[in-house]
């Protein structure tokens, strides 16, 4: 079991969830950075091939599902919260950069680069954020739930509302967190909740051909369904990787992929 891949030293407090869905997270996540990796290059390095997008499709169920999983786990929420967030204030700026969210040479860094606010205007202001926000704020949901902070889980539902143009998938990426965490433990229920739930929210969402079926086309956002027998069903891959190696890959492939498009 990958219960290690969330700092867990010891036995988990018997007052949290179990997790009963897949716990081989080490596997997951692999599975996550590498079609998300996939993902990216589709949308900025090879816009010409869709089925990119489509693999890409699986990685944000699987991050939600293992910071759902990281909230059981970890012995410290707080310093899990605190983490996700440094991490998502520090990557922004290559984030929007490299995704081509921002254009080229905008900024002026040869006269502006001791101008925090304007700094913080052009990278943080946007309409694009990554999706580690996202994160942060459905492990600050989760611990308020969990510890029966329930006026504190309603300012932090309230903040998400506000905020839902500015995350990367919205209210649909915190419920869907929320749903795998409550969840966690009842299979059963969590494998009608999260598919309806994400098959609900792909109906709207941009129409793609159904690949590689010629003439017939579907929601390109119902490939994340992909994802479900991963988060499913158990595994014990007895894969373990350092959590900072998932931490750091994230600004490196974004790092790689802007490389590539300065060849272009």
């Amino acid at each position: 079991m990958a219960y290690n891949q969330y700092e867990v030293t010891g036995v988990a407090d018997t007052k949290k969830k179990t997790v009963k869905l897949n716990s081989d997270t080490g596997f997951l996540k692999l599975i996550a950075i590498v079609t998300m990796t996939i993902d990216h290059l589709g949308a900025v390095v090879f816009p010409q091939y869709t089925v990119m997008r489509v693999i890409g499709r699986i990685a944000f169920p699987i991050f939600a599902y293992c910071v759902a999983a990281g909230c059981v786990y970890t012995k410290n929420i707080g310093k899990y919260a605190l983490r996700m967030l440094l991490m998502a204030v520090l990557v922004q700026p290559l984030y929007v950069t490299a995704m081509n969210h921002l254009a080229k040479g905008a900024f002026d860094w040869a006269h502006n680069y001791y101008r925090l606010d304007l700094i913080f205007q052009h990278y943080y202001l946007t309409s694009h954020h990554v999706i580690h926000f996202t994160l942060f704020f459905g492990i600050l949901l989760i611990w308020a739930l969990r510890d029966k902070k329930y006026i504190a889980a309603a300012a932090v539902l309230a903040a998400c509302w506000y905020l839902q143009n500015w995350l990367d998938y919205g209210m649909y990426g915190i419920y869907l967190i929320l749903i795998f965490w409550a969840l966690i433990d009842r299979p059963l229920s969590a494998l009608v909740w999260s598919a309806a739930y994400m098959a609900w929210y792909g109906l709207p969402t941009l129409r793609t051909q159904l690949w590689p079926v010629e003439n017939v086309r579907v929601y390109v956002q119902l490939y994340a369904l992909m994802a479900l027998p991963l988060i499913l069903i158990p595994m014990n891959t007895k894969i373990k990787v350092n959590k900072w190696v998932f931490y750091l890959f994230y600004p490196a492939h974004l790092a790689g992929i802007y490389f590539l498009t300065m060849l272009k």
